[in-house]
């Protein structure tokens, strides 16, 4: 364990791209977007650091072009939902023990893959499956995302920074704990990145979650858990289920 006393980069909101003609930018896109449209995806939930697939499924259209399939993903059951919890609640120790700014260190690396390599993957993951446009999609899932994420980041530590001032005799101090039990975050379709924030900034300050993301948004939501494999995050600190409302 180190002595030194950390200070996370200082954030600043992430540029918005132009996508104008002949850009890298909108090359990458729309080579991304066809890409996406040339396949059907399978998409699982995320329980535990598994992919759970389901013998039931849905179909995922654009809502732009109901003639095109995009893929299905798992439908789950109350089962699923109960191993969710489960994996967080078996998850939550280790997690809430990792020095704060090892948690942070996931999250700052999940904005830079965002922000970069997989950029286009996520802007035309939401242009698909909630019909944004790509000016939309680009200030929403990409630009606001990666902003949550770093300025989250940010806020945990002056949240952590605040302490009680001491007397000569006495040394007061505040130990910040993460929640008891779980967060259930329930996620609405129209902004990736609310979907986004909902479950990590908890889990930022050591909680962990269950991400119920509304039905329409799962195809970018999936994309969003890529990102945080990607970046580090543990098994189970996260979980993402596809189960409808009264279930869940």
């Amino acid at each position: 364990m180190s002595d030194a006393v950390f200070q996370v980069p200082h954030p600043v909101n992430e540029p918005i791209l132009s996508y104008e003609p002949g850009s890298t930018e909108k090359i990458a896109l729309k080579k991304t977007l066809a890409d996406l449209k040339s396949e059907q995806r399978d998409i699982p939930m995320f329980i535990g650091g598994k992919h759970v697939f389901t013998t039931e499924k849905k179909t995922m259209r654009p809502p732009h072009e109901l003639g095109h399939t995009l893929g299905t993903h798992a439908v789950g059951r109350a089962d699923h939902v109960r191993d969710a919890v489960s994996a967080a609640l078996a998850a939550k120790p280790a997690w809430e023990a990792m020095p704060w700014q090892d948690r942070a260190a996931i999250f700052l690396k999940a904005a830079d893959l965002l922000a970069g390599p997989y950029r286009a993957k996520m802007n035309a993951a939401t242009m698909l499956c909630q019909s944004k446009s790509v000016f939309q999609a680009e200030i929403d899932c990409v630009c606001e995302l990666v902003d949550f994420w770093r300025y989250n980041v940010w806020f945990m530590q002056e949240i952590y920074k605040q302490q009680p001032l001491s007397t000569r005799n006495v040394w007061n101090r505040t130990d910040w704990r993460p929640l008891e039990g779980f967060v259930f975050a329930l996620t609405p379709f129209n902004f990736t990145a609310i979907a986004g924030n909902l479950p990590t900034a908890p889990a930022m300050l050591g909680n962990v979650a269950v991400w119920k993301p509304a039905e329409s948004q799962i195809y970018s939501a999936a994309v969003i858990m890529e990102i945080l494999e990607e970046a580090g995050l543990p098994a189970g600190v996260i979980n993402l289920v596809y189960v409808d409302g009264p279930t869940v």
